[in-house]
């Protein structure tokens, strides 16, 4: 077993180097479809892997919005940037509230005229690798789930139109993968439905999660077959990944110029609050795959699940 870590960790290592080669290479002009004008919203950026995804986003030229649910230290960090000399404006933002949503959108409305990229970085986790406590099931399903898909909702009448298209990345994980070897759903009948797209809807998606809620307030998750590993997590991550695929369907049916790409990214065991500061991760690098999403060149990437700028299969 020590052996399996040590080469993942070899793996992974030489990844990330990779990935910093990459990096230093500049967007040519004819790749660069973005400019000052293009309006960049990342929620949750006070800190940790939105603050990186907001700093690499103006650092490339785009005007960036940082979202925080704390007022006062949302106008701190995007006072960092500012000073950085990075065109960024800030807001308050609460994605657990549907009217800090409609506050926002209205906001955006009237400043901005519209957005041509979404980050949703918002998220919670409570549980790290030593427990699995279902303490905060429905905040986390609440906040990383339905907080994100009403955020998708809200934005998407205010995505602007263009050729390269606007663009949704979703900040998620692989422990969200409908098959993943740790968090797969042992009801085959539910997977099957799950993983086609003929069958995948958002009332599925939305009944799973209840179900899974019901369960764990009756204490008979552990025997509904669902992961066992940061099994709220799991669960909340799953529904985001299959609510994008569901969602990239449907954008796929506008005309061009109205197109909207959307996928989402695991940004690993990443060095943030969120973990304790366990990761093995850089916020910088866990920032990077969710950037090169947003800027992707023209070209109709949309409902994958990636990780170091590679998708997973």
């Amino acid at each position: 077993m020590t052996g399996k870590k040590e080469k993942a960790s070899e793996k992974r290592e030489k990844r990330l180097q990779e990935i910093s080669l990459l990096r230093t290479i500049p967007y040519s002009d004819h790749q660069r479809w973005w400019s000052e004008e293009t309006i960049a919203v990342v929620t949750g950026a006070n800190r940790g892997i939105g603050f990186e995804i907001a700093k690499q986003l103006a650092g490339h030229g785009l005007t960036v919005i940082l979202t925080s649910r704390d007022t006062s230290v949302g106008i701190e960090a995007a006072k960092v940037l500012q000073e950085g000399g990075f065109n960024v404006d800030v807001h308050q933002l609460d994605i657990l509230h549907e009217e800090s949503i409609s506050e926002f959108t209205k906001w955006i409305k009237e400043k901005y005229d519209g957005v041509d990229i979404l980050v949703n970085n918002a998220g919670v986790n409570y549980n790290l690798v030593s427990g699995n406590s279902m303490e905060y099931a429905k905040q986390m399903i609440e906040t990383n789930y339905f907080g994100t898909k009403n955020m998708i909702k809200a934005m998407i009448p205010l995505m602007r139109p263009s050729a390269a298209g606007a663009r949704i990345v979703n900040v998620s994980s692989r422990l969200g993968k409908l098959n993943g070897r740790r968090s797969r759903i042992e009801d085959e009948a539910l997977r099957e439905k799950l993983s086609n797209l003929e069958t995948l809807s958002e009332e599925l998606i939305d009944n799973m999660v209840s179900t899974f809620l019901q369960q764990v307030e009756a204490d008979t998750w552990q025997s509904g077959g669902w992961p066992q590993k940061f099994t709220d997590y799991a669960v909340s991550k799953l529904a985001v990944n299959l609510y994008s695929m569901l969602m990239a369907k449907q954008l796929s049916e506008r005309p061009e110029g109205e197109k909207i790409y959307i996928n989402c990214y695991c940004p690993g065991w990443v060095r943030t609050a969120m973990t304790s500061w366990s990761g093995n991760v850089s916020a910088e690098h866990a920032a990077d795959t969710g950037v090169w999403l947003a800027l992707l060149p023209n070209e109709a990437v949309t409902g994958k699940l990636f990780a170091e700028r590679r998708e997973l299969k």
